[in-house]
Order: C-alpha cells, then structure tokens, then sequence
C-alpha cells in the first residue's frame, strides 16, 4: 500500500513542500505576543466591522472597549492571574471578550461541552468562584455546581444579549427558546451579564498583568470522539502562532470576505483558533450564528451568502440531500470552502464537489488535517494534490511534519508508514497531568521537541501528507485496519450511497481488532447484491466480520459515531 522510496534525505529538513507556497512564505517570522495585541496590530481601522451576530455588528472600537469592562469587572469579582476561568457558553460575541479579557488579567478560560457531570467536574478542578453559562441553564445543573464547587457567582448570558431579535429568524429562535428548561437557574447569587458589565464600569483599579504570551489563556477538552476526553492546555503564543500562518496567507487577498460560523462550540480548540480568531485576525468579516440548528444550515448558507464557510462532515450532509436549496441557486459567492473535524471519504468528497460544481461554485473544495493539542491546523490546501486517498494538503508555511517510527523516533523515508509528528508554531503547552503530556510531546534526537499525533500515515516526497488513521489497529490474523481507506475500495461500488467501517475491539483477542461495516444502500439494493463485490474490493484481513444496514450516517459531536458504536458492540459482545 505504501510504496518504499529510494529517496534518503529527511524530508523534516528539505521541507518539500514549501516549492508550493510563493516567495514571499517562504520565511514567515511568527511574533511572539499577546492575542490582544495581535488583533490589535491587525486591524486596519478601528471602525472596521468585526462580528455580526444576529443583526448586531461590532467593530473593533467596540470589542476593545468592551474587554477592558469584561477584565475589570473580572478583577472586581476577584479574579487574578494564573486562574482558571470556567466558560459554558456558544460562539457568541460574549466568548470572544471574556477570552481576550482574561488574557489582559493573566487568567486563563476554560472550556467544555459535555454532560452537567463532566463539566462540573471541570469547574471543580478550576477551583474558581465563578463561572459563565447561558441563561438556560437548568436549576438542576445550577444546585450541582454550586453543591459540588468553589462557586459563588454564576454570570447567566442570554443569547439574545448582544443581538437584534427582530433580525433573527423565527427558525432559530424556536431553537434557542426550546433550550429553556421548564425551571432555569435561579439562585440570588447569580448575575446577568449586564450587572456583570455594571461591575467592570464601576472599578477603577489596576487590571492588566506584565506581558506574557507563554502564559496559559485558553484550555480546552478534546471531543472525546477517539478516546478519553483530555484538557489541552494554550498559550497565546501558541495561538497566535497558527493564526499568524492563515492570517499571512488571507492578509494577499484584495478584498473584505465575510466568514459564516455556525453551530458549533468554542469548546473545541479548532472552532476558537481556526474558525472565530483567525477570521477577525484576517480582517475579514465574522459571521456568528450560533444557535442555527444543524437541519436549518442550508437556510443560513442562503440568507448570509458567505464567502468563507468551515464545513464538517455533518454539515455536509444536510448540504447534499437539502431539498430547499433549488437547483439554480448559485454559490459563485464561495470564495473558500473546506472540511475538517475528520477524514472523509472519496465518495463523501465528490459528493461535495459535485453539488458545488451544480451550484456554480467556482471555488475549489478543500480539505484539512490537525488536531487541538497542535492548536488545530497542521496543513492547507495544495492545488497540486487531488485530495483523494485520504491526502490533507501540504504542512503550514511555518509548521514542519514528519513521519517516524514511533518505536525508535527515527524519521522514515518517503512513502513509508508510520506516526505522524509536528514540531513549530500551535503546539500545546501541555495536558493537565504530567505522564500524558510526556508521551505526546517528546524531544528527538535533534534536539526538538516533537508532538506525537497518535495518528499514522505518509509523505510523499513531494511532501503532501496522507493520513491513515489513529494508531496500529491490526487483526490478530494479521493486517492493519485503518477506516477511510478501507471505505475508499468499497464506496464507489453501484448501490452504496454511503459507507463507513467502525474498528472495535476484538473481544477474544486482547490488544486486537475487527472490522464492522454500515452501509447506507440505495433504493431497492439489498445486501446480497453488493457484498460479493466489497468482499472482493477488500483484503481478506480487511473483509467485516458484520454488515449492518442503516438508513443514514449517525453522528456524536459532529463527527460519524464510530466510537460510540464501536462500545456498542464490545458491549453486546461480552454479554
């Protein structure tokens, strides 16, 4: 599968791929600063728009006036530097402020949307005594965190706050009332955002630490969507280190794009750094709708026309069997669209492609590979590699990948197997516990230190990255089972209309895998009539021990449920 190259040279020191960047990225300095002033020295005029949320737009006069009322109402609350601020709230404006607020007081915000029990464990390890949620809040989630932490304030934000509610669609305000709970959060002790303000207006004392952008500011929870949710820990500088690479790239374009952001939490570090700073970072409109329900998403790509729009998987799918969309309506006002969040298929890319190229879309889809512990973003687009076969583009201008062996940690050749590392700009400070960070950032040889991605794939010598999957799956008869590519021999076979493979545990065989296939078929096929033909499009060690037919893709976290099934059958197995 993967062709041995002849090729010696590290490509960790050729850094190939850079022939594709023009001239002027081939030697990117990354300032080593605050996020403030980052953005600060972005922005080209202080009147600029920055955000439009629901109708409501502000500039960067706006939001710098407004951090410095969110960090002082901080201080007067009792906050200080080095504190973990706990934040349970959406992509609304409200998020972006208290992040770069608590920055300007050397805290750090912390982030997670899992279950009341998970988050309440994450305020508990914060030790701080307040936290900011969302005025829905139930009055069961409030009594848990109060009951089980150091809180004495919870600062409730409603989502119509900083919005114009006549401007949002009745859509979406039935999305956002259907979150309030028959019995909100009602304890004395809580603030509305506006007595939050009244707060910060009202302290005249001093706020702002000495200058430190190696200090943690942003702590987020993995999605958990392959394995135990863990709290990545960043810095500003590691922040700004994969902004500044977009931010150069977007800083050539002649004119002012607006970004559409949906429905998806700043929790994940690939949402805060990739999808709301890097935007305002790149003197481009943001667009922040984020209490548009998944289903309604081809409403709002119609009424927003955005230039810019990150997709995932998920949203993918409501795009391409919408049935409101009509057949002529023309997206020729995409200027960048791309997929993230995990590896599609080559079935799900033309899929894509194809309903871009129906709706006159001339921009080209695009896909990416990263992860939160290095900041997000790890490649960009190269026009000169299809994307098919699980390619991820090309490492950022500023970012080395590379491909070792990850017993040995010694670099492998072009076209060879074996774990994916990053070393440059966006990597983590670290995770909460020591034995962790230890064995993902690991210092080589060289002298480096190297994040391990727990992901396996290859480089080309042209250096293109493809990526397999996480880890060394193998059957215990031998063979690895890495998902996407499996998917890739079978899914173009006449009849299937969609396929994914889930690796579970082989319950009889510690340490081993086997492979389950869902398949969604099309009209009127039955299985009889294509698993001869994916049995023979398979390797043997490749072929599922179990076919199961599903209507559509279900999906956790926006990703396909592949770890919430794969524990459905190891479950079922061992009763």
């Amino acid at each position: 599968m993967y062709k041995q190259s002849l090729l010696k040279n590290k490509l960790t020191d050729e850094r190939p791929w850079m022939k594709y960047y023009p001239e002027q990225f081939q030697h990117i300095d990354i300032p080593h600063c605050s996020l403030n002033h980052y953005l600060k020295q972005s922005s080209r005029s202080l009147d600029n728009p920055v955000i439009d949320y629901y109708g409501n737009v502000l500039t960067w006069n706006d939001i710098f006036t407004k951090v410095n009322i969110v960090a002082k109402a901080l201080k007067k609350l009792g906050c200080k530097e080095n504190d973990r601020i706990p934040v349970f709230l959406q992509s609304v404006p409200e998020f972006i402020l208290i992040l770069l607020a608590a920055e300007k007081i050397g805290a750090a915000v912390v982030c997670r949307d899992g279950l009341a029990e998970e988050n309440t464990e994450a305020v508990k390890q914060t030790n701080c005594h307040i936290l900011f949620a969302h005025d829905y809040l139930s009055k069961e989630e409030e009594e848990l965190y109060y009951k089980d932490t150091n809180l004495k304030h919870i600062i409730k934000v409603s989502p119509y706050n900083m919005a114009n509610k006549h401007k949002i669609p009745s859509y979406i305000v039935e999305n956002i009332e259907s979150k309030y709970p028959k019995e909100v959060a009602c304890n004395l002790s809580n603030l509305t955002w506006e007595e939050f303000e009244a707060l910060g207006k009202s302290y005249d004392g001093e706020y702002k630490v000495s200058y430190n952008p190696s200090r943690p500011v942003f702590c987020a929870y993995t999605s958990g969507s392959t394995g135990p949710s863990k709290q990545v820990i960043h810095s500003s500088a590691n922040i700004v280190g994969i902004i500044h690479q977009t931010a150069y790239f977007t800083s050539t374009i002649q004119i002012r794009l607006n970004w559409l952001m949906t429905c998806l939490p700043p929790a994940l570090v690939a949402v805060t750094v990739a999808m709301i700073l890097t935007p305002i970072a790149s003197n481009q409109l943001l667009i922040l709708d984020p209490f548009c329900p998944v289903e309604d998403l081809d409403l709002e790509l119609m009424r927003h026309k955005p230039n810019c729009w990150p997709l995932i998987p998920q949203f993918i799918d409501v795009l391409v069997n919408s049935k409101r969309i009509p057949e002529d309506f023309s997206l020729e006002y995409l200027y960048c669209i791309g997929s993230g969040a995990e590896a599609l298929n080559n079935k799900q890319i033309r899929t894509m492609q194809k309903f871009l190229k129906n709706h006159k879309c001339n921009s080209f889809f695009s896909v990416g590979y990263g992860m939160s512990e290095g900041g997000s973003a790890f490649t960009m687009p190269c026009e000169a590699k299809p994307i098919e076969g699980c390619c991820c583009g090309m490492p950022m201008p500023a970012t080395t990948l590379g491909i070792f062996d990850s017993k040995t940690n010694e670099e492998v050749d072009a076209g060879e197997l074996g774990e994916i590392c990053k070393h440059g700009p966006g990597i983590m400070l670290s995770y909460q516990d020591e034995e962790s960070t230890h064995k993902v950032l690991q210092c080589h040889e060289d002298g480096k230190i190297w994040m391990h991605t727990g992901d396996y794939g290859y480089m080309t010598e042209d250096g293109a990255l493809y990526v397999m999957g996480r880890g060394l799956p193998e059957r215990v008869t031998g063979g690895y089972l890495f998902a996407v590519p499996m998917e890739n021999k079978i899914c173009d076979i006449e009849g299937i209309n969609d396929a994914f493979f889930v690796v579970a545990d082989d319950v009889e065989n510690e340490g081993y895998y086997v492979p389950y296939l869902y398949l969604v078929l099309e009209d009127g096929v039955r299985l009889e009539e294509v698993q001869a033909k994916i049995n023979n499009a398979l390797e043997p060690h490749e072929r599922p021990v179990k076919t199961t037919i599903i209507d559509k893709r279900p999906f956790f976290h926006f990703k396909t449920n592949r770890r919430g099934l794969a524990s459905e059958i190891v479950a079922m197995q061992r009763t």
